[in-house]
């Protein structure tokens, strides 16, 4: 007869089971016509909450201690299939196309042929018309058949020359004023004669210009004719057609407003995104991840405008000028700022001022002696601090002090959770480089049921990200919205510590398998116990990030966490389809939250939490019991 135990392990396998079908129903289409790789992404923390089978949301990341935290909620992933490379914590499907050089060469050529056929006009008709009017087809369309003449007019396609010249031998250059022979003179769909080198030189002297080459125009000052790439093709250098060719290839993103390029540096890969479709985050092959909005590093779930309040923030001077505010004295006689950090009260400023003052007053020192205190006192500065003369700029300085140790705060930790990263990142790599074949070598196991390991560092290096930006997002929460603050620390908090755990099992634990000198009767619990914490942290940074893409607004207006709060944000997902566990079981904190009256727990009044007997304040929102 199998125990209750038993029967939550065969649950929990096949859950997984079920979860590595589902994974592999989800391929990446590498293999369409124009070798474009259509990336159906998913994002590390998305998805809906599963009911279970009694119609309640369980919750499977509160825990009655960090013991229990550690073991409780392991689970184990299945390695075996192939398809565990693709990143099994996606969760929200993201519509992006990454694209080469040659696949924007390649849809720049569809779009010219498609309206080539469509209008009957020339390819290069066809590309100057869609250069005008960036590159959207539908627009040259629309506006084509509404009013073609207008449309000509205004790009420069002109349907018969302005002058011609049938009968002539020679004609007079309109730059040189020198007379050619017909064939050494070139003229644009307008007429007007110019000699082959004044071309060259106008053509020249434009792309050297930059990319309004693109759309030149006839040399005559009167004249509104375009002159296109076919021209340029016969007239330019070969040094000046490669960087016209460069500047049309970059048109067809940069004036584009459903493409951009991948901002980093040496990168030539562009993204073609689906407006509309989630989350802006974006990875390109480069490894880059970035914000499709905004262009800077991802940084989901933290919004656009309070990235780029942080950045400013960071590079300002404002911090600077807080510091010397709060750390430092104006002389009284050049106003340059000093700092005290040692001594006596007795103050010299540097040459040429060489001014000698009493720190605390800003007195002249002559004044000053033994009857006002000596050198580590004043007087004069008591008497005048207990009649409110310096209480403004007491109060001024305390201000600056606070809002500099404030920033300090939020700006030591968004760093380190950066350099965290980066290091992970490198850790990572060196994984997938060294240390997998060194460990299937060891514990004499393929590659294929390593993977778990990979799985646990992607997960680190994303919830660092998530974290870092965290920070950003506590400096700009008002502080007046305390239950909203409260709830926020409590979730980041939870977060870290879970992420903590993860980081240190997969960097310290691995270690002794790396070291050892053969296979190890316990690897396959460290691999149920990694796996496990992928799943855990995972869980976490789902909350805390579905929590703040809501503005926490399941903080209700007393200051409490509302009913659905405590078994939705704080639930960590469901029992099924998430990771979480089979349908047999739940975590205790979930089994507590759905029956309420259980004797080992107690509700609080406040936000409804599930606490367990023994505590007398509540774990969400510390209120007693």
């Amino acid at each position: 007869m199998e125990s209750e135990d038993d029967f939550d392990m065969h649950d929990a396998h096949d859950t997984h089971q079920n979860e590595a079908a589902a994974t592999t129903t989800t391929t990446n289409n590498n293999d369409n016509e124009d070798g474009v790789v259509s990336v159906e992404d998913d994002d590390f923390y998305s998805g809906d909450e599963d009911d279970d089978e009694d119609g309640e949301t369980t919750n499977a990341f509160a825990f009655d201690s960090d013991d229990d935290a550690d073991v409780a909620d392991y689970e184990f992933i299945d390695n075996d299939s192939d398809d565990s490379d693709d990143v099994v914590s996606h969760r929200y499907q993201q519509s992006f196309t990454i694209l080469s050089e040659a696949d924007i060469h390649q849809r720049q050529e569809d779009d010219i042929m498609r309206i080539s056929t469509v209008l009957s006009i020339s390819k290069f008709a066809a590309s100057i018309l869609l250069r005008y009017y960036n590159w959207s087809v539908s627009k040259v369309h629309d506006e084509w058949f509404a009013d073609e003449e207008k449309v000509r007019g205004s790009v420069g396609l002109l349907e018969k020359p302005v002058v011609e010249y049938p009968n002539a031998r020679e004609l007079t250059c309109g730059i040189c004023f020198e007379t050619y022979p017909c064939d050494r003179i070139h003229t644009a769909a307008c007429g007007h004669p110019f000699c082959s080198s004044c071309w060259a030189g106008y053509i020249s002297t434009a792309i050297n210009d930059g990319p309004g080459c693109l759309m030149l125009r006839c040399p005559d000052p009167s004249c509104g004719a375009a002159v296109g790439q076919d021209m340029i093709n016969v007239l330019a250098s070969d040094e000046d057609k490669e960087k016209y060719s460069r500047y049309f290839i970059r048109s067809y993103i940069e004036d584009n407003r459903k493409t951009k390029w991948c901002p980093a540096p040496g990168c030539d890969y562009a993204v073609d995104f689906i407006v509309g479709s989630g989350s802006y985050d974006v990875t390109c092959r480069c490894s880059c991840s970035f914000c499709w909005n905004c262009t800077e590093e991802a940084h989901r779930p933290v919004d656009c405008g309070t990235v780029a309040k942080w950045i400013l923030k960071n590079s300002a001077e404002s911090e600077n000028m807080n510091w010397i505010l709060a750390n430092s004295k104006p002389c009284p006689k050049c106003k340059r700022p000093i700092e005290k950090n040692q001594g006596c009260m007795h103050i010299t400023c540097t040459p040429p001022c060489k001014f000698e003052f009493c720190w605390l007053c800003l007195g002249a020192w002559s004044d000053h002696g033994e009857r006002t205190g000596g050198f580590y006192a004043c007087n004069r500065y008591e008497t005048a601090k207990q009649e409110g003369v310096y209480d403004e700029a007491e109060k001024r300085r305390e201000m600056a002090k606070n809002s500099l140790e404030r920033y300090t705060h939020y700006y030591e930790r968004w760093a380190t959770n950066q350099s965290s990263r980066q290091k992970a990142l490198a850790d990572l790599q060196q994984m997938q480089t060294v240390h997998l074949e060194k460990l299937s070598d060891i514990q004499c196991q393929p590659e294929s049921q390593l993977k778990f390991i990979t799985e646990a560092w992607l997960q680190i290096v994303e919830c660092r990200r998530v974290l870092k930006w965290t920070y950003a997002y506590g400096y700009y929460l008002s502080e007046h919205e305390h239950a909203k603050r409260q709830f926020f620390e409590y979730l980041q908090g939870e977060a870290e510590s879970g992420l903590e755990r993860l980081h240190q099992c997969a960097e310290k634990e691995l270690q002794v398998y790396l070291n050892a000198e053969g296979p190890s009767k316990d690897f396959n619990e460290f691999r149920t116990k990694l796996a496990g914490l992928t799943s855990v942290t995972r869980n976490y940074f789902e909350n805390l990030v579905r929590a703040l893409e809501n503005r926490l607004s399941d903080v209700d207006s007393h200051g409490a966490c509302s009913r659905t709060t405590s078994s939705k944000s704080l639930g960590g997902g469901s029992s099924k389809g998430r990771g979480g566990r089979g349908k047999g079981t739940t975590s205790k904190s979930s089994s507590s939250s759905r029956n309420i009256d259980d004797s080992s727990h107690w509700s609080c009044e406040h936000c409804t939490f599930a606490n367990v007997k023994s505590a007398t304040i509540c774990q969400m929102c510390h209120q007693r019991r």
